[in-house]
């Protein structure tokens, strides 16, 4: 027996349970004492000094990373410290357990200067920003008064709000595009429970870490009562067998799952995982919505350079507060604002790094220029392998077939321009001359092969002359879909009945045999003729079948 079970010793009918914190094991009635003491070990009965020792300091390192961990996906701009998440936890335990006696020694003092303390523990703000964060993470809201955009979601009367303020969350999953507030929405609702939370990605966490996860939450559950929060972000990046693993936690109510994902959820998330959560569309950012996220960043940029500048000159006697003042103007927002197409992350980074060149350059105000040279190109939502491809090459197909030159263009562009293959295009508008125009104007479809011939053989951008071209043509041109129509209703023939047999008389008697058996036996050669002649070329079971329509 080692030696961390003599204190069980003395009790050896007691009950152990397992600390959800620090995975320790601890007799089930000291566990709101342990977990109160910051996961500080009871007094051994006996002590021997090796193995308590080593068992203590590996319990500490475990609290030591977790507590870090969870802080910093609560308040990502605040330093976590073991007392604020020991009052945190002691909050969420029954009032019993909160005012029982404490065992075992106090925790550490600090010797730090309290006033140099509270500025270090203080959440990061425009008010005390820290120089070494990105700005798109300095100006996450802290609060949902402090979120813009999204009103329908975030408003005083909204259901979302009032399930999270009342902290009766449930299971969810966020489905937006990047930059429309997914993941702070997350932190948001982690702070709103003040619970335990298991924040993973798909892009750097494995199955492993998810199966942990969960039952880590499980645990939780049974120790405290409290439902723990397992945000997953990126969950489509988890194949659909290995999203299995949430199923049985969220059935069953054991924590509160929140996934994060820019995805359709239809096709990328397992349909059992689906229907067990509240899905939340989180559309893109209004432009007036960015320019007012992009305004308070303004005002953050602006602390986080004073604080810097003050740090270097203040022992100088520097009172030159605004030396180093940038202004932007509406205009330069608004345009950043529509170029970043919704993506308050991409606005932010562009703005910082805007002006940070103009600090650099001693320009009193950032030019649209210096964005544009930013953010070389439009952040424009595109995905050629997601759902935004298939939308847009939809609007283009109905321009077209709605003959509107115009619109069609403008899609066209929208594909090009964000990097779609132009062969793909080509080989769209190759199908469309045929369905769409078909017999109307047979010259639609040698033009729609000609171009793609020619996007193969000079290729982007060159070839964006000729796509809009044929683009052009196809949408202006006359439309015909007989024959389109024409072809369904034979394929929903060929699928539904029996495979015909061909008349003997339009069948072809090469041989003896085959004339002896009736083959071509009846048949009526119709250049023989002068007109159109009596005879059928149907089997007789589709003899009055119609497929182009007449009648």
């Amino acid at each position: 027996m080692t030696s961390i079970d003599a204190p069980q010793s003395a009790d050896e009918g007691a009950e152990m349970v397992t600390c959800p914190i620090c995975n320790s094991r601890v007799q089930a009635a000291d566990i709101n004492r342990h977990i109160d003491s910051n996961c500080t070990p009871a007094p051994a009965l006996t002590s021997p000094p090796s193995s308590s020792s080593a068992s203590s300091s590996t319990s500490a390192q475990t609290v030591g990373r977790m507590q870090t961990s969870i802080q910093s996906f609560l308040s990502p701009n605040s330093k976590p410290t073991p007392s604020s998440m020991s009052s945190s936890m002691s909050s969420s335990m029954p009032a019993a357990a909160r005012t029982a006696p404490t065992a075992g020694p106090p925790p550490p003092q600090s010797h730090t200067n309290p006033s140099t303390k509270r500025k270090r523990d203080e959440p990061v703000s425009a008010s005390t920003p820290s120089s070494h964060k990105p700005l798109a993470e300095l100006a996450r809201p802290s609060s949902l008064s402090d979120v813009l955009g999204h009103d329908s979601l975030f408003g005083e009367s909204s259901l979302l709000r009032r399930l999270i303020t009342s902290k009766q969350v449930p299971c969810m999953l966020l489905y937006g595009p990047p930059g429309s507030g997914k993941t702070t929405l997350a932190r948001l609702i982690a702070a709103s429970l003040s619970t335990q939370v298991h924040a993973l990605s798909a892009t750097m966490h494995a199955v492993s870490d998810l199966r942990a996860a969960a039952d880590e939450a499980r645990s939780y559950r049974r120790v405290t009562g409290r439902k723990a929060l397992v945000f997953v972000d990126e969950i489509h990046r988890f194949t659909k067998a290995q999203q299995d693993f949430l199923l049985p936690g969220v059935e069953s109510g054991e924590y509160v799952f929140v996934g994060a994902t820019t995805e359709n959820p239809s096709f990328r998330v397992n349909g059992a995982l689906l229907s067990r959560c509240r899905v939340v569309v989180m559309n893109k950012l209004g432009i007036d919505d960015v320019v007012r996220i992009l305004r308070r960043a303004v005002g953050i940029k602006m602390s986080v350079v004073r604080q810097k500048r003050d740090g270097l000159h203040n022992q100088d006697g520097d009172t030159e507060v605004d030396r180093d003042a940038v202004q932007v103007p509406d205009e330069v927002l608004k345009f950043l604002a529509t170029m970043c197409d919704g993506d308050a992350r991409a606005a932010i980074n562009g703005l910082e790094m805007a002006m940070d060149s103009a600090i650099a350059a001693g320009e009193a105000a950032v030019s649209s220029a210096l964005v544009r040279e930013a953010l070389q190109k439009s952040h424009l939502l595109y995905d050629r392998d997601g759902e935004e491809h298939y939308n847009i090459i939809s609007a283009l197909h109905k321009s077209m077939r709605g003959s509107d030159d115009n619109a069609s263009l403008y899609w066209l562009g929208r594909m090009i321009y964000a990097g779609e293959d132009p062969l793909y295009v080509a080989r769209r508008l190759v199908r469309f001359a045929s369905e769409d125009i078909g017999l109307a104007d047979n010259a639609a479809l040698p033009l729609a092969v000609s171009t793609y011939q020619a996007c193969q053989t000079i290729g982007m951008p060159e070839c964006d002359a000729i796509l809009a071209h044929c683009v052009t043509y196809l949408a202006r041109a006359p439309k015909s879909v007989e024959t389109y129509r024409a072809i369904k209703r034979v394929k929903e023939v060929v699928q539904t009945h029996e495979a015909l047999p061909v008349p003997l008389h339009i069948r072809n008697a090469p041989t003896k045999l085959m004339e002896d058996l009736g083959y071509s036996k009846g048949y009526i050669y119709n250049p023989d003729h002068d007109g159109p002649v009596e005879q059928t070329y149907l089997p007789d079971e589709l003899a009055v079948k119609e497929f182009f329509g007449r009648t």
